[in-house]
């Protein structure tokens, strides 16, 4: 019996059965390409689902992880460690924010933002405002709370009832949005690009008119940028395209080059309504994930790092296009920002997954007919034309 076939046996037998996986294993990762345990490279353009910012095996990352961890990796929130203190100025002295909370991932930024905001309703008007407003197509995480906010039926209905007060609107139709939020309303949040959702931007009209709305209904605007944000569009916030700026921002996968970590960034309007015991987690913001968040940031914030993910994010988008052109009966269309695109097609998009997979190339869906591309951001162009080509040959055969 092959080794990736014990273990995939074996998986089956002792793993909980919640993922559907390809038949191969993966053992380590060097740059932008991932190898199983049979030796067979794969160009990843995944990246650990827009993680991987630096890639795999990054030295300078590897390296200050591997002196944290002999140093001191926990010690809970306790007690004052200097590494989170050190990330939060980085993050608020490169954004908009006031104050910063660290959490574990992305879905816990979100529920950590809902807390906040309905405490800031409490503080400021009274109990009655603790409805939220969300979109269609949005995906905010699996946690009841993040699920409550999630426009996924088929994620949704297996767990009700969820955290109850929460509304959709259309998303793109701010109209909509307003008839949604009511008195009852403590927050509007919002993708500025929506990920799972397909790859969607929100447009910067339709971002200004909900900040504009929020002001007149004296509610929140919560930006989720778990997927968006961190240097993924080109710029260090995906909120910093559209010059509109919410009241909290949303942060994980990226943010600890792997390691598990999220943040809820938030202006001083929130802030000052959060008092001690108010929120909490044993492992935000601890010594290890720390140390490599501060490395992430001073390499992804650079301005030199950023205007190489625009350039690249244009190429790809123009390469996706002119394969848009010869394939026109198969690509419905081509959209996104920066090094987060997503390509539309006539038919189901999972079926391609394992033909990608047999050409060595790691693709995922964002949604039923979208192949969603969102690279380690240290791609090179010539490692975009490889995918490109790759997709082409695909369509060709399936064309044929």
């Amino acid at each position: 019996m092959r080794e990736a076939e014990k273990i995939i046996r074996d998986e089956t037998r002792y793993v909980l059965g919640t993922y559907r996986r390809p038949d191969f294993v993966i053992e380590k990762g060097h740059g932008c390409y991932l190898y199983d345990n049979e030796g067979k490279r794969y160009l990843d353009m995944v990246s650990g689902i827009a993680v991987n910012a630096l890639g795999y095996a990054d030295e300078g990352l590897s390296r200050v992880i591997a002196e944290q961890a002999r140093e001191l990796i926990h010690c809970s929130n306790l007690y004052h460690t200097a590494g989170n203190v050190k990330l939060a100025q980085v993050l608020v002295e490169n954004s908009f924010a006031d104050k910063v909370f660290f959490c574990n991932s992305g879905a816990e930024a979100v529920e950590g933002a809902m807390k906040l905001a309905r405490k800031w309703a409490l503080k400021t008007f009274g109990c009655e405002k603790a409805g939220f407003v969300a979109f269609t197509g949005s995906f905010h995480g699996r946690t009841f709370g993040a699920l409550a906010l999630t426009d996924r039926e088929k994620y949704r209905l297996p767990f009700e009832p969820l955290v109850p007060g929460a509304r959709f609107a259309h998303f793109g139709d701010v109209d909509d949005a307003e008839s949604k939020t009511s008195t009852n309303t403590s927050a509007v949040i919002v993708e500025p690009i929506q990920g799972e959702g397909g790859m969607n931007p929100a447009g910067p009209h339709f971002l200004a008119s909900l900040a504009d709305l929020c002001h007149r209904k004296n509610v929140l605007l919560i930006f989720d940028e778990v997927q968006c944000g961190l240097g993924r569009t080109g710029r260090l916030f995906a909120y910093q395209h559209f010059g509109v700026i919410p009241d909290m921002l949303c942060l994980a996968k990226p943010l600890a080059g792997g390691l598990p970590m999220g943040a809820v960034l938030v202006n001083q309007r929130v802030a000052q309504c959060i008092e001690s015991g108010d929120h909490a987690t044993t492992f935000g913001g601890g010594p290890l994930v720390s140390a490599a968040a501060v490395e992430v940031l001073r390499r992804i914030r650079r301005t030199s790092f950023l205007q190489a993910v625009r350039d690249k994010g244009e190429f790809l988008l123009e390469r996706l296009k002119q394969l848009k052109q010869r394939f026109p009966d198969n690509v419905v269309a081509v959209r996104g920002l920066g090094l987060m695109v997503g390509v539309e097609l006539s038919f189901e998009a999972a079926p391609l997954l394992q033909q990608f997979y047999d050409h060595g190339v790691l693709v995922c869906t964002a949604g039923e007919r979208v192949i969603r591309v969102v690279p380690p951001l240290v791609i090179n162009k010539g490692q975009i034309d490889t995918f490109v080509q790759t997709f082409a040959d695909i369509l060709k055969k399936k064309k044929s």
